[in-house]
């Protein structure tokens, strides 16, 4: 929390933050249209940001594109500002959400997280049925070859797939892309949304970045960030200690 703090009393960065909230996924040269200083100085205010875990970077190819990840944001209005003004904030950020969705483009939700694992034992996590199953409470079932379909499917034994897809790229163990969208809407390229995890080791440690686009609007998004903050919670808890959580993170109210 040092460092978010730290981070957010510059306005250069505040600034920053402010242009990926209203468009995420921008270059650094996009980044330093508007602001008056050196691209050095915009890679450095930026470093202080991913440091403090507010911005997320993700490669394609040779540019480098950056998101806001709004969850240290989001437990500062948690700690100190929701549980005092929480009616009157919710009803304001309700017309706020309902007003963007109305003038914005679909939006994407980034996702950070640290493991202490190897690349290989992250891949399988994410990909291999039973290891899903155990932390997920879904099997993901495929051969996971580029153009290959996936589904999602229940463990309780009914066979239900509750989401599926296509393997967009596939390339063990750094990489994986794949589109989502329910059983009924497959077949509907408008009704996909796609989910990237880029898998990157240092020294002994993971960090991993899923990048979920081309979400429905504001509060398919809302819904998204509380349930990959779970799932990967859980993930990161059997990979760690060779346990999903005692409970399912998923089930924890809100309130």
């Amino acid at each position: 929390m040092d460092q978010v703090f730290k981070a957010l009393a510059d306005a250069t960065r505040r600034r920053l933050l402010d242009r990926l909230h209203e468009r995420g996924g921008q270059t650094l040269g996009e980044l330093c249209e508007h602001i008056d200083m050196t691209r050095q100085s915009v890679t450095q205010h930026l470093a202080v940001l991913e440091a403090a875990n507010l911005v997320a970077s993700v490669r394609r190819g040779r540019e480098k594109l950056h998101y806001l990840n709004p969850v240290p944001l989001h437990e500062i209005q948690e700690r100190w500002i929701d549980k005092f003004e929480r009616p009157r904030l919710r009803a304001l950020s309700a017309v706020k959400r309902q007003a963007e969705e109305a003038m914005s483009d679909k939006p994407t939700f980034v996702y950070v997280i640290y493991i202490r694992s190897t690349p290989e034992a992250v891949w399988d996590a994410l990909t291999d049925a039973e290891l899903t199953a155990a932390y997920w409470g879904h099997s993901n079932v495929s051969d996971w070859k580029p153009g290959s379909r996936w589904e999602h499917v229940r463990t309780d034994g009914s066979g239900i797939a509750d989401v599926v897809g296509e393997v967009v790229e596939s390339d063990r163990p750094g990489r994986l892309v794949t589109t989502w969208t329910s059983p009924e809407n497959e077949g509907r390229p408008e009704a996909y949304s796609k989910v990237t995890f880029d898998i990157q080791p240092h020294a002994d440690i993971i960090r991993l970045t899923v990048t979920h686009e081309d979400l429905a609007d504001e509060r398919e998004r809302a819904d998204v960030a509380g349930g990959w903050a779970a799932v990967l919670s859980n993930l990161k808890s059997l990979i760690e200690t060779g346990s999903p959580l005692p409970q399912e993170p998923w089930l924890v109210p809100n309130d």
